[in-house]
């Protein structure tokens, strides 16, 4: 197995809406804030290279969207998904399947794109499985009004019309090496990519836990459905991976790619952060 970090590029969100409870005065000094209140959040993605399978999980932003959309967001950096896989010498034809954690659009929107007339939508990833589950599908394509301006019907439904979806299941894998853990705080149903990687055990946190700013328990998004479903969630997820000694990657950290964790007297911290590449 090989694993190559893609970067999406850099966008914006309100700092309190990221941290929910926990007062500007503590999270600023880690994430600090701009002007009009907004931090800055990478869209990192994963690509998992196992024989003739290569699996891209999430795809970030796209970019089909208007230009009154984008600016709500600040879209910034330099890297995007087209430029991150050619770096590696890949193109969206090479995807054998595109691993969704969950359908907010910073998470899938680039799983479809215009066409070439722009009258219309195509997958993005032509010759790809799209893996999703059947629960957050359907909490998807029927969201609630919280969180209905973070699915966007352009961005999932053609998946399904393009005959590519497949749905998987509690307990299911992509392969022995390749397992899921299905949580519920953040919204329903979101899968987490567990890797044993070289022997060591990798988790994909998506919007569990999006930064290594966040891995203190209590600091839980204003986002978050069900914030005292992700406590637990997050209690008993830190526990099993500081039993596992498991590497922790983040999806929104704008610096910190990995992780290790370890045992404090307030709680489970970070231990070492580096990049992917020091695996």
């Amino acid at each position: 197995m090989k694993l190559y970090t893609i970067n999406t590029g850099n966008f914006k969100l309100d700092g309190g809406a990221m941290f929910g409870v926990v007062p500007k005065s503590i999270w600023n000094k880690i994430n600090p804030a701009d002007e009009n209140n907004m931090c800055n959040w990478a869209m990192r993605c994963l690509l998992v290279e196992e024989g003739k399978r290569l699996v891209l999980i999430d795809n970030g932003l796209g970019d089909k969207q208007d230009s009154k959309f984008f600016s709500y967001y600040f879209l910034n950096g330099s890297d995007s998904l087209i430029t991150s896989l050619k770096k590696y010498g890949f193109t969206t034809d090479d995807i054998t399947d595109d691993f969704l954690t969950h359908l907010h659009f910073d998470h899938c929107g680039g799983s479809v794109i215009w066409n070439s007339k722009k009258d219309g939508y195509e997958l993005a990833f032509k010759n790809a499985q799209y893996w999703s589950n059947e629960k957050h599908w359907q909490w998807a394509v029927h969201p609630n009004a919280r969180e209905k301006a973070s699915f966007l019907k352009e961005n999932i439904l053609p998946i399904q019309e393009s005959g590519h979806l497949k749905f998987l299941k509690e307990g299911d894998k992509l392969w022995e090496e390749f397992q899921i853990t299905i949580v519920n705080g953040h919204t329903e149903a979101m899968m987490l990519p567990v890797l044993n990687y070289n022997g060591k055990q990798i988790i994909y946190c998506a919007d569990l836990i999006p930064s290594a700013g966040h891995l203190p328990v209590s600091y839980v998004m204003a986002y978050d459905m069900r914030p005292l479903v992700t406590l637990e969630e997050k209690s008993l997820f830190l526990k099993e991976a500081l039993k596992n000694n498991a590497t922790l990657f983040f999806e929104h950290d704008l610096v910190n790619e990995c992780c290790s964790i370890e045992q404090t007297e307030k709680g489970i911290r970070v231990k070492d952060k580096f990049p992917l590449t020091a695996l």
